[in-house]
């Protein structure tokens, strides 16, 4: 990949990863729940994702999910289910202070918050259907394309990760302060549970 070509795809990766969407309010929200630096293992499950759906586009498996309206939907309405399931879940939490409660839901295992991160970004066949759009135009038919993709999926990751972890959940340390008191926690409950739901129901209503 010719180095300006790779700067265009720093440049538009960065636009993409700044924009909220539901894996900036999942990572905000494991941010505030396990802390800034477990966040971090919601945000390489949501990477893990963000590859899967790059070899499937590399594949060429992409077009099939795209162009068959019954699995994309299967896939759209899965993923819809999900978040909504997320933000009900989150919406109805009650505040709670006591400090073994407290401590049990920042020490999550890595490995839930990893899963939850999975499938938050890989129950979304828009992914899909945007890398289909997004990936030819910094792919070089006549150049090796396994390196390309390489390139590519490095350099998408990179970024997301950092927009993540740097932007998202550390812009979510902010609101600690609302999470010593109940009154505070409830409404970021009701927060981060409506923000999930809504983009749960445009997942699902927008196509």
């Amino acid at each position: 990949m010719q180095f300006s070509l790779w700067l265009a795809l720093l440049g538009a990766g960065a636009l993409i990863s700044f924009t909220p969407g539901a894996g900036a309010i999942f990572t905000m929200s494991n941010s505030l729940n396990s802390g800034f630096r477990r966040s971090l293992w919601g945000i390489l499950g949501q990477q893990a994702a963000l590859v899967i759906h790059i070899l499937i586009v590399a594949l060429g498996v992409g077009v099939l999910v795209s162009g068959s309206p019954v699995v994309f939907n299967v896939i759209r309405y899965a993923g819809a289910a999900y978040l909504v399931y997320l933000g009900i879940r989150q919406f109805l939490h009650r505040p709670d202070l006591d400090h073994e409660t407290v401590e049990a839901r920042r020490n999550e295992p890595a490995l839930s918050m990893f899963q939850r991160g999975v499938w938050v970004n890989l129950l979304n066949p828009k992914a899909i259907v945007f890398f289909l759009a997004f990936a030819p135009q910094f792919i070089r038919p006549e150049q090796p394309l396994a390196q390309q993709y390489v390139v590519f999926g490095a350099t998408v990751v990179a970024i997301d990760v950092a927009v993540m972890w740097f932007f998202f959940a550390l812009a979510a340390r902010s609101f600690q302060r609302f999470t010593h008191n109940e009154h505070g926690q409830k409404v970021l409950n009701r927060i981060f549970g409506s923000l999930f739901v809504l983009v749960g129901i445009l997942l699902a209503i927008i196509h």
